[in-house]
């Protein structure tokens, strides 16, 4: 390798960019990684308050059979901790079930069969779809045509509308953020196989260490923060940073969500095109801390919302899962709302709290406010006939990654950094 090539300059430590940072270095290919945050990780973040509670932005988790997963972490070296595969779900009518997995918890069968949750067919048909998602690839799931929405799936599959209210749409629209249910069977299809034969897990000190185990195998200074891109130009040669230094690159990778990306190509001279469905998704994320017994009874569940209006659509308990999310003799509730509320933050908290203590009784106006997170563009939606992947490369040296020219997940992240990172070997040359 010529020590004096210049490097391949990658636009955003998000996971997208270090995965392909870190294809790219195993190569022994120069790179540079801009990122105009504080901290790697993108939409991946964890904060670390004062009083030691592990702040996730969002609620996320990682689904630990994802192949790219597999392909680029040590899972030994986060020390996962995993929810139970099953969820506690709040009917419309105000009752609580609990549904587990069968195919993971096999002694939980009966309680499954018994379930207000969804008729014995429906249930029939659950474990049908398990055993024929089991017996393909993720990439053929991935590769099905995708004409209908998951809803129309669902429907068309034979599932009860009480089904689908009860479970599909408080599950699986908190999987997309999106509870109408919208996003294209195909990703509907990988997602079940996904939850089926791995589990959702996180790891023991909170969401960020995933972006951080990548980032820590990088040489460094590979890693620039605080370090703001005006512009690409000459077709991805050159990078333009907001402080006016100029920057050469062998390539140039946008590994930014879709709106950044076609804001630096706009500015350059090269006009870039933007994702065939940019829309994205949005959640809000609010934390509460409590004392006293586990809000969840140590059952590490997730809790889910069938109630139509409802603001707190699904809850966790993170420090259930993992100790460490919050101090000792403390505990950590997180609650999702997906989608627009047009609520301040005050009003928005006072009105879940409310609703958490119908849910969980009065001990929950108790709970007090740690922190709010509301993510506009969380998560890319993903449309009917939608492409399974848009085209990575937008130049001669100019390429782009990420799931925003995939479909909506960290397993389409790290996929579209490893391929950019593996043709750009190709076809790069000393």
């Amino acid at each position: 390798m010529n020590s004096e090539q210049p490097p391949i300059i990658i636009i955003g430590a998000g996971m997208a960019g270090l995965a392909c940072a870190n294809w790219l270095h195993r190569a022994g290919r120069p790179v540079l990684v801009l990122e105009a945050a504080d901290g790697v990780g993108g939409r991946v973040r964890t904060d670390l308050t004062s009083e030691g509670f592990r702040l996730d932005r969002g609620f996320q988790i990682l689904l630990t059979d994802y192949p790219e997963a597999r392909r680029v972490f040590d899972y030994g070296a986060l020390q996962l901790k995993t929810y139970r595969s099953g969820a506690v779900v709040r009917l419309p009518n105000g009752r609580e079930t609990t549904l587990e997995n069968p195919l993971r918890a096999p002694l939980a069968a009966p309680a499954a069969l018994a379930s207000p949750i969804g008729t014995l067919p429906d249930k029939l048909l659950l474990a049908r779809l398990a055993l024929e998602q089991l017996a393909q690839s993720p990439e053929a799931l991935l590769a099905l045509p995708h004409p209908e929405t998951t809803l129309q799936f669902l429907r068309r599959y034979g599932w009860s509308e009480q089904i689908i209210t009860s479970f599909f749409r408080p599950f699986f629209g908190g999987v997309y953020l999106d509870r109408d249910l919208r996003t294209a069977s195909n990703f509907f299809r990988f997602v079940f196989q996904q939850f089926t034969k791995g589990e959702a897990a996180v790891p023991a000190l909170g969401i960020q260490q995933l972006p951080e185990q990548l980032a820590a195998r990088l040489p460094t200074g590979t890693v620039r923060l605080n370090t703001a891109v005006a512009a690409v130009l000459d077709a991805g040669r050159t990078v333009q940073l907001a402080s006016g230094e100029t920057l050469t690159a062998a390539a140039t990778v946008l590994a930014t969500d879709g709106p950044a990306a076609a804001r630096l190509g706009g500015l350059g001279s090269l006009a870039l095109p933007t994702p065939a469905h940019p829309v994205a998704h949005a959640t809000t994320c609010t934390y509460f801390a409590t004392g006293g017994p586990a809000p969840g009874h140590g059952h590490r569940l997730l809790h889910l919302n069938a109630q139509p209006g409802a603001l707190a659509h699904n809850v966790a308990f993170p420090a259930e899962v993992s100790p460490a999310a919050a101090p000792p003799g403390q505990h950590l509730v997180s609650v999702s709302t997906h989608g627009a509320h047009g609520l301040a933050e005050a009003e928005l908290t006072a009105r879940l709290q409310r609703e958490l203590a119908a849910w969980f009784g009065p001990v929950a106006s108790t709970w007090r406010h740690l922190r709010t997170y509301q993510i506009d563009q969380a998560l890319p939606a993903y449309a009917p006939n939608q492409p399974v992947q848009q085209e990575l490369r937008l130049g001669n040296t100019l390429w782009r990654c990420g799931d925003w020219v995939a479909y909506p997940s960290l397993n389409a992240a790290l996929g579209t950094g490893r391929q950019v990172a593996q043709r750009l070997l190709a076809e790069l040359t000393d």
